[in-house]
């Protein structure tokens, strides 16, 4: 297998330094693209070559494809790593790739565009016999169809965008008098998030935990999964902490998920580095939920229990590669936990954007720190609060608990304000300690 000359980076933040430093270790060169915003972020410094692709706003710079395949073209780069967000989950971008021969690493095309249509994804778990959460068979015409269904499943439900994601499209239907109000409320934000205002509908499962698997495939059928993660520490549906293994977890429902993942993977054709998601209830039954088809932010804990660098595999894969292990020589090592440390005011939520006067992260065995932040860096107003990705692994779940606490009050951001007090509170409290929590966490303690 030979590995690829040059790889283009098309983010920024954290993300883009994650993928720079995987293919220095692979002693691959790289090029990284910048708006005005970030010519003086991390990724632009570290990165062999960098290009300035466009003004601050994501539209023109970030989520310009013509600018990023061109800035590919002339630095000779063979491969582009999308990351996360931005263009990671754009068919057409992936499409433009090719068009252009340069190899996308990533999954195919119409991998996206089946994880990117929640209803489509939906009927074909449903066809293959995977658990899914009762609800319309597709997209609802209008708001008519949807009060049709919802009567059929019962109140409450839930209403979702079916090209949604991060919570965005999203509204919990309590009664059927709120309904009408809910269902365009959702469709308009749908509509202007992701530019496609088709809702469907389903069941609502309130005492619920969001358990996802990260999944790597190759492109000669090997197909292997990494465990599963705990995301159920979550605001208004954005994960703010995550763990693996699930603790709760037997043996059974850890194979019975891993299987159900592979499954859904296999179903979907799948290739290279994507994660399947599933609803937990009270019952420990599964539902499927949605597949990324991308690298997720949380993909570290999965690293730090198994020893896997995912975004080497992805790189590896990209470039022709089979996978160097099969299922049973993944072996699971501690519990590792990772809290997002975003630019917010830690009580309400606001964004905190301007200068850090100081920035000094965590250390010591067992803690890891992905960041692109540092002393006197303006965060800018323009692009997702997220500064840096606190990690810990301990032997169990408590020493875990306990190293996060010690990492969280060792990290030293001045100058904005940002979430370790909040994270520190949920740390604190007896539920989470205790494992005690589900989705609701936060509206349950306030």
């Amino acid at each position: 297998m030979t590995l690829f000359k040059k790889i283009l980076i098309a983010n920024r933040g954290e993300i883009a330094l994650r993928v720079i430093r995987a293919c220095r270790e692979l002693d691959i060169p790289t090029v990284a693209v910048y708006s005005e915003a970030d010519k003086d972020s991390l990724h632009v410094r570290l990165a062999d070559e960098a290009i300035c692709i466009g003004p601050a706003s994501s539209s023109q710079s970030y989520l310009k494809i013509p600018a990023i395949i061109s800035a590919a073209e002339i630095t000779d780069s063979e491969a582009i790593h999308p990351g996360y967000g931005f263009l990671s989950e754009n068919p057409h971008f992936v499409e433009a790739c090719t068009a252009s021969r340069i190899t996308f690493i990533g999954p195919s095309a119409e991998n996206i565009r089946t994880g990117g249509d929640k209803s489509r994804a939906r009927q074909l778990m449903k066809r293959k016999g995977i658990p899914v959460v009762p609800g319309s068979d597709g997209p609802v015409r209008d708001e008519e169809e949807a009060l049709k269904n919802a009567k059929k499943i019962g109140f409450p439900v839930i209403l979702k965008a079916s090209a949604g994601g991060g919570g965005r499209g999203m509204r919990i239907v309590q009664e059927e008098k709120d309904l009408s109000s809910l269902y365009h409320m959702a469709q308009k934000e749908a509509f202007a998030a992701f530019g496609n205002g088709d809702m469907y509908i389903e069941k609502y499962i309130a005492e619920m935990r969001h358990i996802e698997v990260q999944i790597l495939a190759d492109n000669k059928g090997g197909m292997v999964h990494l465990g599963e993660r705990d995301c159920s520490i979550q605001r208004r549906h954005q994960k703010l902490i995550e763990e693996a293994p699930y603790f709760l977890a037997t043996a059974k429902f850890r194979k019975k998920v891993g299987e159900a993942a592979i499954k859904a993977a296999k179903a979907m054709r799948y290739r290279n580095a994507g994660t399947i998601e599933f609803i937990l209830d009270k019952d420990e039954q599964i539902y499927f939920m949605e597949v990324n088809t991308r690298i997720q932010v949380e993909h570290p804990v999965t690293e730090m229990i198994t020893g896997i660098d995912i975004i080497k595999e992805q790189i590896k894969i990209a470039a022709g590669g089979t996978l160097p292990f099969k299922q049973n020589e993944i072996k699971f090592s501690g519990h590792s936990m990772e809290c997002r440390i975003n630019a917010e005011d830690p009580e309400k939520f606001i964004p905190s954007s301007g200068r850090i006067t100081l920035f000094i992260p965590p250390g010591g065995q067992g803690v890891r720190v992905d960041t692109a932040a540092y002393s006197g860096w303006v965060v800018p107003a323009h692009y997702d609060s997220l500064i840096a990705k606190l990690i810990v692994r301990g032997k169990d779940r408590a020493e875990a608990v306990v190293k996060m606490k010690r990492a969280l009050k060792d990290f030293i951001v001045e100058g904005i304000k940002t979430t370790i007090p909040f994270h520190l509170k949920i740390l604190d409290n007896p539920d989470f300690i205790s494992g005690n929590f589900n989705t609701h966490f936060l509206e349950k303690v306030g």
